[in-house]
């Protein structure tokens, strides 16, 4: 890994000069930090010792493979799409009866997932989208037409709802990325972005936009924050002195629970 990690961290340093022509060594160590994200043996961020960590160079290898590939087209029933080589087919491109069942994830039909991104077991994939170094954790339902941006993290259980978007952080590479921790439920047409981390548990309300300068207000003691919401919070939108703002109205309960939970049956 540190090897792989030195190869990146140096071609970042003159990533101007990076081309198609560049080293093999630098496209083999691309190829492998795609597949590892893919594969989910590797993710671009991760809770250690209780705090979220970017590992940069992930990110690097992902901005730097659009400098090596060259642009490619790929030609469908009723259109013919342009994109990197590398990522023109999607993560499942090929795949037959025996590779879905050893993923274990459920994918309808329209549901466009870039290689490079990963889905954990029983995870539902309804007509939504997926980009590259996403993770998407087992049994986590990615409802109609919602958004997984660039290395976005989204935890286990979690349900992401209709038309709802979890904004991409790819650049600056430091940037830590949009984080949805486990048990997290987001409400239809809300959208979390810049880096925002939703702690476990917590249930968003429909249309919450949050982003790094949103006002989080907690109603019961008046604390005023910004990008993080605590765990098992309920979140609503509102405004605060005539702005958008959000607000936490109380603690997720048993109550709330039943009505944000997803059926087992289908994630069978």
């Amino acid at each position: 890994m540190n090897n792989l990690e030195n190869i990146i961290n140096k071609a970042w340093e003159n990533k101007d000069q990076v081309n198609p022509n560049s080293d093999q060594s630098l496209k083999d160590a691309i190829n492998q930090v795609i597949g590892d994200l893919d594969s989910g043996k590797s993710r671009v961020a991760e809770k250690i010792g209780g705090e979220w960590k970017t590992h940069q160079h992930l990110k690097k290898a992902i901005m730097l493979s659009f400098r090596v590939y060259e642009n490619d087209i790929l030609s469908g029933p009723y259109s013919v799409w342009r994109d990197r080589q590398n990522l023109l087919k999607g993560k499942t491109a090929g795949w037959t009866k025996e590779e879905f069942d050893k993923a274990g994830f459920r994918m309808v039909p329209n549901s466009p997932v870039r290689k490079g991104s990963f889905i954990g077991k029983d995870a539902v994939l309804m007509p939504c989208y997926v980009n590259i170094g996403a993770y998407i954790g087992a049994k986590t339902m990615m409802d109609t037409f919602s958004r997984a941006g660039s290395c976005c993290q989204i935890g286990e259980s979690c349900h992401i709802s209709a038309g709802s978007g979890i904004g991409g952080v790819l650049e600056p590479a430091q940037a830590l990325p949009t984080i949805i921790e486990d048990n997290v439920f987001v409400g239809a047409m809300s959208e979390v972005v810049e880096g925002v981390i939703v702690e476990e548990g917590s249930v968003l309300s429909m249309g919450c936009y949050i982003g790094q300068s949103t006002k989080i207000i907690n109603r019961s003691n008046g604390e005023i924050t910004k990008g993080r919401i605590p765990p098992y919070s309920v979140v609503v939108p509102g405004t605060y002195k005539d702005l958008y703002a959000v607000h936490i109205i109380k603690t997720v309960d048993s109550s709330t629970r039943s009505k944000t939970s997803i059926n087992d049956l289908l994630r069978d």
